[in-house]
């Protein structure tokens, strides 16, 4: 009995939870929490110089023993740190430098939290000896990072000397840049000269550690800048430099990769005060304000570690196209090209829009017929309105073939064409602007030239002009 009643009690848990299941999938999908999202992994590849010159004295100890000591130190301070993992990567420590082998590069310890332990053991075995493949060694570490699009990989060189291999570091830095596979290393030249830090500046961002207190003092920095938070608040300005616009797109391009790596609707809150955007400062940026026209800058300066605030200077006013007061319009929507002073398109736009634009000269192409051309200003904070005339109708009464042309015609009688008549027929009704016109026209079937007929016409806002032309 005592059995048979702990069967039923296990029974009816069972069917309350398959109760509260059922109800739970019965709730709207807005009552339901969104899972908290997982804070990224951050994974740093140590790549260490084993070749044979890292047996050379640096301040009474080789260098070798300088760089393992310190190492150590790094992994064990770097122990605590949630959200991290750490591996070990070694070259010219397989084959003697004799060999002159330029594969002899292993992925020692593989990532995994906590592995400080295991990094420090295999410190201690190790020995320089042979070359340098740092070409090789870069290619080979991306095979050493998971396939975790969401982490954050950093690899931090550690060499006394440049490639031996006739590789190039450099390229294949850039192209695994570019494949996400690891942000741009830190390279860390210990016991060098200055010259020889041009060689390697190209693989990421160099350090010159001649020192041995530099190079201590350098990991450090290259951990902080790693793990420290950075964050960035953007002004974005009027003329007289106070933070006052917002609502407008920002788009922070990584300039190795050419892909956005963050868009954000700027925002300022009730003080006035640009909201902190949360930047992962391992990477370079550009930086493009979705103004009309955009402002960009390029290698954004963000300090790492550090609360940036940057400011641009973005005074906007609007520009209102507002067609003529008539109805129907016999054009139907006109559409207008908006142009800054060196001839680049801004904004292509229809009347009855309205858009916000840097302050500053444009020159607006309404596309009217014949097309009308203005020069405006755009002021802070005010609105330009910009119309045009209401147009007149061109009928023209004869049906013929044929070919012919209008033009506007100047009031020193000059001409500018404006546009062709169908071949097919004569017959047309065009809507355009007030203004004399000469009307060009040639039938099909004349013989010469001589037979070209030519008249001038005006055009009346809102009114008819019949034109018949007579066939030779």
């Amino acid at each position: 009995m005592h059995l048979a009643f702990r069967l039923s009690v296990r029974l009816r848990f069972f069917l309350l939870i398959n109760l509260l299941l059922a109800l739970g999938s019965s709730l709207p999908a807005q009552a339901q929490n969104a899972p908290a999202e997982r804070p990224k992994v951050t994974r740093i590849l140590f790549l260490l110089d084993a070749s044979g010159s890292m047996m050379a004295p640096w301040e009474g100890q080789p260098r070798w023993e300088v760089a393992k000591r310190l190492l150590a130190k790094m992994a064990d301070s770097l122990n605590s740190y949630p959200n991290l993992e750490l591996g070990l990567r070694v070259y010219g420590h397989q084959h003697p430098n004799a060999e002159q082998n330029c594969e002899d590069s292993r992925l020692e310890v593989p990532f995994a939290p906590k592995n400080a332990a295991a990094i420090k053991a295999k410190l201690k075995v190790l020995k320089a000896q042979g070359n340098t493949p740092i070409t090789y060694s870069l290619g080979q570490s991306a095979n050493d990072f998971p396939l975790d699009k969401t982490s954050r990989n950093v690899l931090l060189l550690i060499t006394d000397g440049v490639e031996s291999c006739k590789g190039d570091p450099c390229a294949i830095s850039l192209a695994l840049q570019r494949k996400r596979v690891f942000l741009k290393p830190f390279v860390i030249g210990i016991g060098a000269q200055k010259e020889f830090g041009k060689a390697l500046e190209c693989l990421g961002q160099y350090y010159n550690a001649a020192e041995v207190k530099t190079f201590k003092t350098v990991l450090n920095d290259v951990i902080a800048q790693t793990l420290a938070k950075t964050t960035v608040a953007i002004n974005l300005t009027d003329e007289n430099g106070r933070p006052v616009e917002t609502n407008v797109n920002m788009t922070f391009v990584n300039n190795v990769t050419g892909q956005p790596e963050y868009n954000y609707v700027h925002y300022r809150d009730a003080q006035g005060k640009a909201d902190v955007l949360d930047i992962d400062a391992l990477q370079s940026y550009d930086l493009t304000i979705n103004t009309v026209p955009p402002v960009r800058q390029a290698n954004l300066a963000i300090k790492a570690g550090k609360a940036n605030v940057l400011s641009y200077r973005t005074p906007q006013g609007t520009l209102a196209l507002q067609g003529p007061n008539v109805s129907p319009n016999p054009y139907g929507t006109v559409q207008a090209v908006v142009r800054t002073p060196a001839g680049a398109t801004a904004v292509a736009l229809p009347f009855g829009a309205r858009q916000k634009l840097l302050a500053g000269n444009y020159e607006v192409e309404m596309l009217t017929l014949p097309r009308t051309v203005q020069r405006i200003a755009i002021r802070q904070g005010q609105t330009t309105t910009l119309t045009y005339a209401a147009p007149g109708t061109l009928n023209i009464t004869s049906d013929l073939k044929g070919q012919g042309s209008i033009y506007q015609v100047g009031a020193d009688d000059s001409q500018t064409w404006v546009a062709n008549l169908p071949e097919a027929s004569s017959k047309v009704n065009l809507a355009m602007q007030p203004g004399v016109y000469r009307l060009v026209f040639r039938t099909a079937t004349s013989t010469g030239s001589k037979f070209t007929d030519v008249r001038n016409f005006t055009i009346r806002s809102t009114q008819t002009t019949s034109v018949a032309i007579f066939g030779r």
